[in-house]
């Protein structure tokens, strides 16, 4: 049986969070910036000014994101911080609906999902987003949201899950807080308060 462990992703473990990174979908070429640049920040910078942000971004605490390790290798990386840190969530039109003002800082976001390949389907996203609820409550979250896609409701594609499963959440504790902007589109949230 594998070993998983859950660590911070920091700038000393910046190799390990490229490795995690890379295995699968857009984490290469994004460096999980999506959510922190507008689309005209985001298309006028090169995969390398991206990494060094995030290189950037790693050496401030609390932690931005996780990296999941099985048997000492990273596999996986989610990133969980103040949404308020995370621009876009704020201008994209499907997240309108969320009830928390966006300028709270103590709403937090899970907002990016990456298991390599080879690592898929053994309940990762789960260990992952278990973590994300300890980090977000241990570094002052009052409430949790995500935004993940209902695949009850639509076939996805494996790349566009990045913000994860709506199943995952819901086993989690995560309760839809809006109307859904489409069928497949939801925005969940998770009192940190309780329990």
């Amino acid at each position: 049986m594998s070993t998983i462990t859950i660590e911070p992703a920091t700038q000393s473990r910046f190799a390990d969070t490229e490795h995690a990174l890379t295995g699968g979908g857009d984490g290469a070429s994004c460096q999980c910036q999506w959510w922190l640049m507008t689309s005209r920040e985001f298309d006028s910078t090169s995969r390398e000014e991206r990494e060094e942000r995030l290189r950037i971004e790693l050496g401030t605490t609390p932690s931005p994101a996780l990296i999941a390790y099985v048997d000492g290798v990273a596999a996986g990386f989610v990133r969980v911080g103040p949404r308020i840190k995370q621009p876009r969530l704020a201008r994209t039109r499907n997240f309108q609906g969320s009830p928390s003002p966006w300028d709270e800082p103590d709403v937090w976001a899970v907002t990016c999902f990456v298991v390599r390949r080879e690592y898929r389907n053994q309940g990762l996203n789960r260990r992952l987003l278990d973590a994300a609820i300890v980090h977000a409550r241990e570094n002052g979250a009052r409430v949790l949201e995500a935004y993940p896609g209902d695949t009850s409701a639509k076939k996805i594609p494996a790349n566009d899950l990045f913000v994860g499963a709506l199943s995952t959440f819901v086993a989690a504790g995560f309760h839809e807080v809006a109307d859904r902007p489409k069928p497949h589109r939801t925005i969940v949230q998770l009192d940190l308060t309780q329990g």
